[in-house]
């Protein structure tokens, strides 16, 4: 079993991979730790900008043919994308998985309350790349709906 103490976490998404960030993240909250992500409009997705804004409008358009209102329900916003995403990561089907879920917060910006605790950011996670290969989740969630 692992020795170490649950803690909590900040993370600063600003300039990070949103899929490196999500598997670190849930790495984390499996091991017990509570996680709070924070400035998740500038956590970046490469690739080209329209293929991903198109790619996410087409699954966007999946919903039931009989009675759309009843779901499946799609994050616009950019903390939801992302909360989103790492619940995929997560067996949530699992006593472990939902318990690891409820440990994770996930802002856009950053709250008062968070603003003078140390923040910390994955070297993995880092873009490696020229910024114009990269688009950011306030682009993506701005075009598929979200305004400020």
């Amino acid at each position: 079993m692992d020795s170490q103490q649950p803690q909590s976490v900040v993370v600063d998404g600003t300039n990070l991979l949103a899929g490196r960030l999500s598997s670190n993240v849930a790495k984390l909250l499996l091991q017990g730790n509570h996680v709070t992500v924070v400035n998740c409009e500038k956590i970046l997705i490469s690739g080209s900008r329209r293929n991903i804004i198109q790619n996410y409008k087409d699954f966007l358009s999946i919903s039931s043919v009989l009675h759309p209102e009843h779901g499946p329900y799609h994050p616009r916003r950019p903390d939801t994308i992302i909360a989103r995403m790492i619940r995929g990561m997560l067996p949530r089907k699992k006593p472990s998985g939902t318990a690891a879920l409820r440990r994770l917060r996930t802002y856009v910006g950053v709250p008062s309350g968070l603003g003078a605790s140390k923040k910390t950011s994955f070297d993995n996670a880092k873009i490696t790349r020229p910024q114009a290969n990269y688009t950011s989740m306030s682009d993506l969630a701005q075009e598929v709906g979200w305004s400020r």
